[in-house]
């Protein structure tokens, strides 16, 4: 009961979707029924093209983002724990994290043309700097009382950071990793948009392209789909990951 509370609004925006589209209070060309993206979905994926190419997607999006939390996660606590390391790459972060992650999408292009290579390179880039800011944050918000005891108990650096900064630090860090599961998909289809010849982003831009709306919408709604159940499943895995905290 509650979830549908929650999402009740969902529900009423679907409606009103369809009853203005039906009574031609909007044109069909800028937004079609949703009934008729809704069996245009079911075209899709009878056909084969729309799995393809979500799988296409996940893929490079699922490289891109693994590589950038095992990056940006050790860049972070790194910058964290060892100062010369922070003050080499600290004003690094800060120069590119403001600057629109699209923007890379040309560079990408130049240095691995427009293969998969590109497409990870640049969720890499553009989500790596999230989680380093979210592994940095949660690493130097660690209790240095903490971190003292330890090591006054004879225990190592490795130690010290392995038992008391990481557990310290992983609210933070898996914040900044959500952070970047959203910006996976939001580069991900901008990049396929652009310079890609497979993907959900290279599937809307050929339906759009070729005037078959409702088809183009259901890969909109799709590409939604997939990020909104993504977001939920990382929320559960993030609170058994922190149940120790409660």
């Amino acid at each position: 009961m509650k979830a549908f509370v929650r999402y009740s609004p969902l529900l009423l925006i679907a409606l009103a979707w369809e009853i203005s589209s039906r009574l031609g209070l909007v044109s069909t060309l800028t937004l079609p029924a949703l009934s008729d993206v809704v069996a245009a979905w079911f075209d899709l994926a009878k056909s084969g093209d729309l799995v393809a190419n979500a799988a296409t997607s996940l893929w490079r999006g699922s490289i891109g983002l693994l590589l950038s939390i095992f990056v940006g996660g050790a860049l972070g606590i790194g910058m964290a724990w060892w100062r010369p390391l922070n003050v080499l790459l600290g004003p690094l972060v800060e120069l590119f994290y403001p600057m629109p992650k699209s923007a890379l999408i040309p560079v990408t292009v130049l240095w691995l043309g427009f293969g998969d290579g590109s497409k990870i390179l640049l969720i890499f880039l553009g989500c790596m700097l999230p989680v380093t800011i979210g592994a940095f944050n949660g690493a130097r918000g660690c209790d240095r009382m903490l971190v003292w005891s330890v090591r006054s108990m004879g225990a190592s650096r490795v130690r010290a950071l392995w038992d008391v900064v990481l557990p310290s630090a992983a609210p933070e860090l898996l914040n900044g990793i959500r952070s970047a599961l959203a910006l996976t998909f939001v580069l991900l289809v901008s990049s396929e948009l652009i310079q890609a010849r497979s993907g959900l982003g290279y599937l809307i831009g050929f339906l759009g392209g070729g005037g078959v709306y409702d088809a183009m919408f259901a890969v909109v709604l799709t590409v939604a789909l997939l990020g909104f159940l993504a977001d939920r499943l990382y929320l559960v895995a993030m609170r058994r990951v922190l149940i120790w905290r409660e």
